[in-house]
């Protein structure tokens, strides 16, 4: 029998005043209540700066793969992360693209929220 791995999220929340924070989670949606006080183990970052909204998930196959896309989104502009949401469609067409590369991961992520 050979053992399924539990996926990775790149996630990310937004603040009352707008700002993005940036992380990743087996889930998200465990992780934005711990983010909004609700259970312990929250971001000092974001302690204080609610409501938390969150704004974007992605999926991936590992951690490692997750920490890599983390990395990169955490060095884009406020701007480009906003259009990162807007655009979500389209651009997670490019992520899909980045994380079969070699800087990203080693395996092109699996889309774990079809049907």
């Amino acid at each position: 029998m050979t053992a399924v791995s539990t996926p990775w999220f790149v996630y990310m929340v937004r603040t009352a005043t707008g700002a993005l924070y940036t992380g990743i989670s087996t889930q998200p949606e465990r992780r934005l209540r711990q983010h909004s006080g609700e259970l312990t183990g929250g971001a000092k970052a974001l302690k204080g700066k609610g409501p938390l909204q969150l704004a974007f998930t992605y999926p991936m196959p590992c951690r490692s793969s997750a920490s890599k896309l983390e990395y990169q989104l955490k060095q884009w502009t406020k701007k480009d992360k906003e259009l990162l949401l807007k655009q979500a469609a389209k651009q997670l067409d490019l992520l899909q693209q980045l994380s079969g590369e070699s800087r990203i991961g080693t395996k092109q992520a699996t889309d774990y929220t079809a049907h």
